[in-house]
């Protein structure tokens, strides 16, 4: 059986990608490659450890472009060029545009810092959630259409807040439930598929 080819779209450092690009080194994904890694600046931790695995990658920034659509239209070509079968968003912070969500139906996910429908379409959702004083937040993965942090939700795993806790605090309980989360997510985008 051959395998789904992933690539993952990051803004920034992209611990969420690296920390998935080890998983799957290691062969905790037994249907899928990691193919690509789209990213927009350096230093980028999983781009480091994907040029050194010899997974492809793609430094392209959005700033460099005149305009949202021929920014995504220059990295769909890449996808094509490259069987590329789904999208994970790793940190990535623009909205995808019609071109790329037409050529990928129901294929591309995302994970996002809280409940649904809760703290949506911002990128401090962890930050508003303290400020809001909620108990309980979490982590939603969803298949994405074409509005900020909406969708078909996949998967959501609640966070409780504690009274002393901090952005500090919190951000590891996010990251360890959010790798789990993932794997979790790539394995039922590869069984919806059957």
């Amino acid at each position: 059986m051959s395998k789904n080819n992933w690539a993952f779209f990051c803004s920034f450092w992209g611990k969420n990608a690296k920390d998935i690009m080890e998983a799957a080194l290691k062969g905790d994904l037994k249907n899928s490659n990691i193919s690509l890694l789209v990213y927009e600046s350096e230093p980028c931790g999983a781009a480091e450890l994907a040029k050194a695995n010899n997974i492809d990658t793609l430094l392209i920034n959005k700033v460099n472009f005149s305009s949202s659509i021929e920014y995504q239209n220059t990295i769909l070509a890449e996808l094509l060029k490259r069987n590329i079968d789904y999208v994970f968003l790793l940190g990535y912070q623009h909205l995808i545009q019609k071109n790329l969500l037409n050529a990928y139906p129901k294929k591309i996910v995302n994970i996002h810092p809280s409940l649904f429908p809760s703290f949506l379409a911002t990128k401090t959702a962890i930050q508003d959630a303290l400020a809001y004083g909620v108990k309980v937040t979490g982590i939603t993965t969803h298949i994405i259409d074409h509005k900020f942090d909406r969708g078909t939700i996949l998967y959501q795993e609640a966070i409780r807040v504690k009274k002393k806790d901090t952005l500090e605090t919190l951000t590891p309980k996010f990251s360890a439930k959010g790798f789990k989360l993932i794997i979790k997510t790539i394995k039922k985008m590869e069984k919806l598929e059957k």
